[in-house]
């Protein structure tokens, strides 16, 4: 019976819950064998070197949070409101996991103001995420070309970046309740 190899996936999963933790530099292949509790010679198996594990985590990442989301919405059907609820609801069900997790998502946002082709990347999964935004919110505007739908557009990515780092108290509400409240009036 031969020997199995750790999967070229966890590989990919373990980078990138190592750049959540620690930025690029904590993306190194002995310590990920080791949160694997494998050798590291089964990396070489999938992998020319570390560049191309880094590559191919942002790859997997881009996937994930652009067409792997916007797939997930669309099988659904409906129109533009259920879509925006069901992207809502992904969105907020999603804060963790090592794709598709706030984690993740922030890891690479700092490692792009340090790399100038991660920035590039970044650009490219931002522009992606905003216009597939447009596209919902377009529906539910007067006119598709105003400023209202790039203003919903923008303040429902914010949410999805920014929550994270919000820490205040909403008084006598729960900031489940706030995020409801906010989706009901985006979706309004």
């Amino acid at each position: 019976m031969g020997v199995t190899r750790t999967p070229r996936g966890k590989w990919i999963e373990e980078g990138l819950r190592a750049l959540s933790a620690g930025g690029p530099e904590a993306v190194r292949i002995e310590a990920l064998a080791q949160a694997l509790g494998v050798s590291k010679g089964g990396f070489y198996g999938y992998f020319s070197n570390r560049e191309a594990l880094l590559t191919e985590m942002l790859d997997a990442w881009e996937r994930a949070v652009t067409d792997e989301v916007i797939e997930q919405v669309e099988s659904g059907g409906g129109d533009a409101r259920a879509k925006l609820e069901r992207l809502f609801a992904i969105a907020s069900s999603s804060t963790e996991g090592p794709l598709r997790g706030t984690a993740a998502d922030l890891a690479v946002r700092d490692w792009a103001r340090r790399d100038e082709a991660v920035a590039r990347r970044l650009r490219r999964v931002d522009n992606r995420r905003m216009a597939y935004l447009r596209s919902l919110f377009g529906p539910l505007c007067a006119d598709e070309d105003e400023v209202e739908v790039e203003v919903r557009s923008l303040l429902a990515f914010s949410l999805r970046i920014g929550n994270h780092f919000i820490a205040a108290d909403h008084g006598p509400h729960s900031r489940a309740e706030v995020m409801g409240m906010t989706a009901k009036w985006l979706l309004r």
